[in-house]
């Protein structure tokens, strides 16, 4: 089949303006991440609502645990994505379908492992979190059954990794719509009509997630002709799946190295009590929501990084990161104004203000504080997936361990000095910390690539930098 063909079908960010592409790339992935946090939202706000803050302390004291072994899963997908798109960069139809071969495999063997592995082992992950004794049983009721479908969340992820990859970001978000409505009101019916408690909320995700990636999967296999695969494409071969484990393991554990910060941070929290963590849960949730952007564009930068690395265009690069990184600054000035006008307004879709107002004030300001630090955040997503896109994993991994060593100190040192206000600090601490890292390995990347990639390129503008450092010499003489 004719490249060109197959390209009818996915998207080429090689050729094209950078802002209009980013733009056209991101607004579906956007849109397909507002709907995830909606579903989410949703989940956090009838369990709030409906069952109280302890349950919504229940579910919120999962959340780092859950992001440990989740964020494994996701960035092994992620990772597992990036020769597909630097394939199709370079365009090797061959070697997309051979890396989506090994990525299927690779993906359906390890998460069947990490969802046995986890669902034995997190009710004792819990208690070495210092989860409080009284949420102990929901909190691990809740978390078990979202362990147990971690292959539905790899099937749905790993599917969206490579249409992504191959310039489709709107296919996974026409599934993700119809998952979100699913997971809606399964959510109201297993919670509120069954009476299943945290359980349901579980439940609920699990089928969603399932219906998400037998969605994408059915797409895949029928609508593009460059991902079906020929007799030789299906010979399982050790030397690739080395190479896409060494792209997907470094990622993954950088979401885990990432977390486990997270889970300091979240028993710092458990050990000040339930309306803590019913506050962090809530205000939790509204940042995520916030946060969708960045999440957006950063996969958006991973794509365009690996399929202009593949075309060796690096300038693009760089244009790309610039592009998005105004967009993303003027996103962050307001989200600010938003957070600092409504936050109170927004806590109250997830608390009784009447009920629990000390809640409702910690919640704010943990709200205040984060979005202050945005704009770090923002660069953190970018940069990093950039990074990755271009094939640099183990050292965006390295960030993650700066983000793990801020919220580590944060939990150790500063929460059991100044309490809640300490915590909220925690995750801008890891932002500042993870950006000092990433700007400086960015330009080292990059310059590392085009050296490798363009080296009459890089000996032709040392020429031309030195021809011009004469002329400026003689002038002045």
């Amino acid at each position: 089949m004719d490249f060109d063909m197959a390209r009818t079908l996915t998207r080429d960010l090689t050729e094209g303006r950078p802002m209009k592409l980013i733009v056209s790339f991101a607004l579906p992935l956007l849109f397909g991440v507002l709907f995830q946090q909606f579903y989410s939202f949703v989940d956090t706000a009838i369990v709030g609502r409906y069952l109280g803050p302890e349950k919504l302390a229940a579910v919120g004291a999962t959340g780092s645990v859950n992001f440990l072994i989740i964020g494994l899963c996701l960035g092994l997908c992620s990772g597992f994505a990036i020769p597909v798109a630097q394939a199709f960069g370079a365009k090797d139809e061959r070697e997309v379908r051979r890396c989506v071969f090994h990525s299927v495999v690779l993906s359906a063997v390890l998460s069947l492992a990490f969802a046995l592995a986890a669902t034995l082992l997190c009710k004792p992950l819990l208690r070495l979190m210092n989860t409080p004794e009284e949420i102990l049983d929901a909190s691990a009721s809740y978390i078990g059954i979202i362990f147990a479908a971690i292959p539905c969340c790899v099937l749905y992820n790993m599917a969206c990794g490579i249409l992504r990859s191959l310039g489709d970001s709107r296919t996974p978000v026409v599934f993700l719509v119809v998952a979100s409505l699913v997971n809606i009101v399964l959510d109201l019916f297993l919670i509120i009509v069954c009476g299943m408690g945290v359980a349901g909320a579980a439940v609920a995700t699990a089928i969603s997630q399932l219906i998400s990636g037998i969605g994408c999967v059915m797409v895949m296999v029928r609508r593009f002709p460059i991902l079906h695969l020929q007799k030789e494409d299906r010979v399982f071969e050790p030397a690739l799946a080395r190479k896409m484990l060494g792209i997907g393991l470094p990622m993954g554990l950088q979401f885990s190295i990432t977390a486990i910060g997270s889970v300091m941070v979240q028993w710092s929290v458990n050990g000040l009590g339930v309306n803590e963590v019913a506050a962090v849960s809530a205000a939790g949730k509204i940042s995520a929501f916030f946060a969708s952007v960045f999440d957006a564009l950063s996969s958006t930068m991973a794509t365009y990084a690996g399929q202009n690395m593949g075309a060796r265009k690096l300038d693009r690069v760089n244009q790309g990161l610039k592009c998005a990184s105004v967009l993303g600054i003027g996103y962050c000035l307001i989200a600010f104004g938003v957070v600092a006008l409504f936050s109170r307004t927004l806590l109250a879709l997830f608390i009784d203000p009447s009920a629990a107002p000390a809640v409702m004030e910690m919640g704010s300001t943990y709200l205040l504080i984060n979005a202050s630090f945005y704009i770090p955040l923002l660069f953190v997503n970018i940069v990093r997936l950039s990074i990755q896109g271009m094939g640099f994993t183990r050292v965006a991994m390295l960030a993650g361990l700066f983000e793990m060593v801020a919220r580590t100190a944060v939990a150790l040192f500063v929460v059991p000095v100044a309490g809640f206000t300490g915590a909220c600090f925690a995750n801008p601490a890891a932002w500042v910390m993870a950006d000092a890292f990433l700007f400086p390995c960015y330009w080292q990347v990059m310059r590392s690539l085009r050296q490798r990639l363009m080296p009459d390129t890089e000996d032709a503008s040392a020429i031309s930098a030195a021809r011009r450092k004469i002329i400026r010499l003689r002038r002045a003489a």
